[in-house]
């Protein structure tokens, strides 16, 4: 499957912007795409931690759900079109999920792949046995010790093109930095130096443009009758055409929905940026500041000009930990006089919870439509609904408490206001998530390869 990577020019695509993202535009990348590289990004702060949770209770899960349904679907294309993958589908488990998509190699009579799994992003040792405090709060770590569940740096791209230099055809990691699964490929193909910042900044720029996929394309980008995408059904996932030199082109398939502009670019390339002059990754620190972008022609925009210094001596480690339980309820009241209803409900939740000593630490209590987003700012402009549905929730230390919030609010049925329906009650954990910063020197990175 190995192929031959283009010197002038390579394309990359985006196969998942988040674990439970659709399968098909990948597919259609795989066999349309003409393709190098195949990148599926789905890994959140909280999904790794939710991983662990998996593997803790069976050493052979703890990667990503759709794992084996997307390796099935990708697989034959991407074989047959020489396609190499890139994905932090590893999750909490990589090297599993490497036996995994081998296992599949075999069920599907493909010829033989060299997949490997990147590991070493896993550093919950060194977390519980150093003096860290979180960013977010100051509060020790060692404090959370019971509670933690996952401890996971951000990996930068290094053991992935290492990976690459030595000729796989997939590569599975756990927590790698979202731009880093697109670097990786484009260090290895046009052999920049892991010291280039200025190639670097470069490469994170166009790994944030695709790393969310269908966003760039149009997808969070559509409000309709200002910002009109076309055929947003069959939304295609983007493109990246680079040259040596860095420039990139982003596009899609043209028979594939959705729109690539300029106006999608600069919301993507701003997405979750707190400072586009300094954009911490674990390869680099890029500017964004002196990026332009030129709309060529109808879904075909190019953008130059990322650049880039040296990252910092520290890692970014997410982790997570449990932090309680929320119990949530909610009722429908409709036609005449249900806001009234609605609100007579939450108040006689909120006096039971109280009566009853339930034990919160926060309490919501929501007229969804209504006020359950921007509080009273803007309920007073809206005319009266004609339905509504009532939400309580709150976060308990204890599942019983938990349970309790969503009880009462099942109760309304026949003690409470007239024309209550369509309960629904839940409990989940509260899985929470917190920063360290760990000195590189602790974070060792590798990768090794399954037998097929």
């Amino acid at each position: 499957m190995t192929s031959s990577v283009n010197q002038r020019m390579i394309r990359l695509g985006a196969g998942a912007g988040y674990s439970g993202d659709r399968i098909e535009p990948a597919v259609e990348l795989a066999e349309h795409g003409e393709l190098d590289f195949l990148i599926f990004e789905c890994l959140a702060e909280r999904t790794i931690a939710i991983a662990q949770q998996a593997r803790r209770k069976d050493p052979r899960q703890g990667y990503d759900p759709l794992l084996e349904e997307r390796m099935r679907a990708v697989l034959p294309a991407a074989v047959n079109n020489g396609v190499r993958i890139v994905s932090n589908m590893g999750a909490a488990n990589p090297v599993a999920a490497a036996q995994n998509t081998a296992q599949i190699v075999r069920e599907l009579g493909l010829p033989p792949l060299k997949i490997a799994a990147v590991t070493g992003d896993d550093v919950l040792d060194a977390v519980l046995s150093g003096a860290w405090r979180f960013e977010e709060t100051g509060d020790e770590v060692i404090a959370y010790r019971d509670r933690i569940v996952s401890a996971n740096a951000y990996l930068g791209a290094a053991a992935i093109v290492g990976a690459l230099d030595a000729r796989a055809d997939i590569v599975l990691t756990g927590r790698v930095a979202d731009p880093s699964l697109f670097t990786a490929p484009l260090v290895h193909a046009f052999g920049w130096r892991m010291d280039d910042w200025t190639a670097l900044g470069q490469a994170t720029l166009i790994g944030h443009l695709l790393e969310c996929a269908g966003q760039v394309t149009g997808g969070y980008f559509a409000d309709p009758g200002f910002k009109d995408v076309p055929d947003l059904a069959r939304l295609g996932f983007p493109i990246a055409e680079v040259t040596a030199d860095g420039t990139v082109t982003v596009t899609k398939l043209a028979h594939a929905g959705g729109r690539v502009s300029a106006a999608s670019c600069k919301e993507q390339l701003l997405y979750e940026i707190q400072d586009p002059a300094r954009y911490l990754q674990p390869d680099v620190v890029a500017d964004f500041t002196g990026v332009e972008i030129k709309e060529d022609t109808p879904n075909r925009v190019r953008l130059t000009g990322g650049r880039g210094s040296a990252p910092t001596s520290t890692l970014k480690v997410s982790v997570g930990y449990l932090d309680g339980f929320i119990g949530e309820g909610q009722i429908s009241y409709g036609g005449s006089g249900a806001m009234a209803r609605a609100q007579l409900a939450l108040q006689i939740v909120r006096e039971r919870l109280t009566l009853t000593g339930v034990k919160t630490r926060e309490f919501r209590f929501d007229v969804i439509g209504v006020d359950s987003l921007y509080g009273n700012t803007m309920a007073s402009t809206a005319g009266e609904p004609v339905e509504v549905r009532a939400r309580v929730a709150g976060r308990a230390d204890s599942v019983a408490d938990a349970h309790r919030i969503g009880n009462e609010v099942e109760a309304l049925y026949t003690n409470g206001p007239a024309g209550g329906g369509g309960v629904t009650k839940s409990v989940r954990d509260v899985l929470a998530v917190q920063s360290v910063l760990l000195p590189r020197e602790v974070v060792q990175p590798a990768f090794t390869f399954v037998e097929i």
